[in-house]
């Protein structure tokens, strides 16, 4: 188990389905990740039981949980993990009962130290809609920087938007 201050990473269980079908099928979320159609419980309970080992399915998510009252708060993503280019994307979600409290701060915090110590990754990254000034602050407040843009990349039907790419390598670079 991984903890911080505040909270904790575990990985996803089978009692989690249920808040994890919430955030997935929650069409306020689609527009950050990508989704188009809701997530079925089965689909819910395969992922839950094949999703664990980053180094076969190249992701891995881990819910961030309170410490205190173990609620769950959100969750956090690795993905594309590349083992040889020590790299590894990033996704986070918080609940929307739980936002603007620090959890995100501390979870991407928690990430890194996971990601830099345990898996010796040199660098994470990720892209953000240009719009999205929420997550553009929280990532350039835990050390990321942004390295390019995206012109015109996401389609919301009616408009198009830039998407921001955002990178943070391990402070020896």
């Amino acid at each position: 188990m991984l903890a911080g201050e505040n909270i904790i990473f575990r990985t996803i269980e089978p009692k989690d389905i249920d808040c994890l079908l919430a955030w997935e099928n929650d069409t306020k979320n689609w527009k950050v990740s990508n989704t188009f159609v809701p997530f079925s419980r089965k689909i819910m309970e395969e992922y839950i039981y094949s999703a664990q080992d980053i180094f076969s399915t190249k992701q891995i998510r881990f819910i961030i949980q309170d410490k205190l009252t173990n609620v769950q708060l959100g969750c956090v993503d690795l993905f594309e993990y590349d083992p040889f280019h020590l790299r590894a994307g990033v996704g986070i979600l918080i609940d929307k009962d739980h936002r603007n409290k620090g959890i995100a701060k501390e979870a991407i915090e928690l990430l890194k130290e996971y990601s830099f110590k345990h898996l010796k990754l040199k660098q994470l990254y990720c892209s953000v809609g240009a719009s999205n000034n929420v997550s553009i602050q929280l990532f350039l407040q835990s050390g990321f920087i942004q390295t390019g843009i995206k012109k015109a990349w996401l389609n919301y039907g009616e408009s198009w938007e830039d998407e921001l790419f955002f990178q943070c390598l391990t402070k020896n670079d």
